[in-house]
């Protein structure tokens, strides 16, 4: 984040996402905050996980309710498979998904297509508990 300030709530923000297997909301992300003793507004949060987005350090999630998710990724293209029941997050990559998105963007025209892809299912842990 060139000619940005680290500030002492960035870091922390950073710090807790560094640790975290899967996407949080703000509001859970500001309550960790707060349960480890950091003096930080939800708004102070917000702002910092807009910054850290801007700068492609973390990947988003628009859960079906309409509520952000925030994670900390790998720079590379990739997609996400997550677990429903626990959040557990993977970072995955499929060379047939760009290819078919490449392939039905040129069939219909268009160009400079990006895309987003999320898989959820329930992970092997979440599974065995089940049983």
């Amino acid at each position: 984040m060139a000619n940005t300030r680290v500030t002492r709530q960035r870091q922390a923000v950073t710090d807790l996402l560094a640790h975290h297997d899967g996407f949080l909301s703000a509001q859970q992300l500001h309550a960790e905050l707060l349960a480890g003793g950091q003096s930080v507004g939800l708004a102070t949060v917000y702002r910092n996980l807009a910054l850290l987005v801007d700068a492609g350090e973390l990947d988003t999630l628009l859960r079906d309710d309409g509520e952000t998710l925030y994670r900390r990724c790998g720079r590379s293209h990739h997609h996400h498979l997550v677990c429903r029941h626990c959040g557990h997050t993977v970072e995955i990559t499929g060379p047939t998904v760009e290819a078919w998105a490449s392939r039905v963007a040129a069939e219909q025209g268009f160009t400079d297509v990006s895309h987003s892809l999320e898989l959820f299912g329930r992970c092997a842990d979440c599974r065995s508990e089940r049983m």
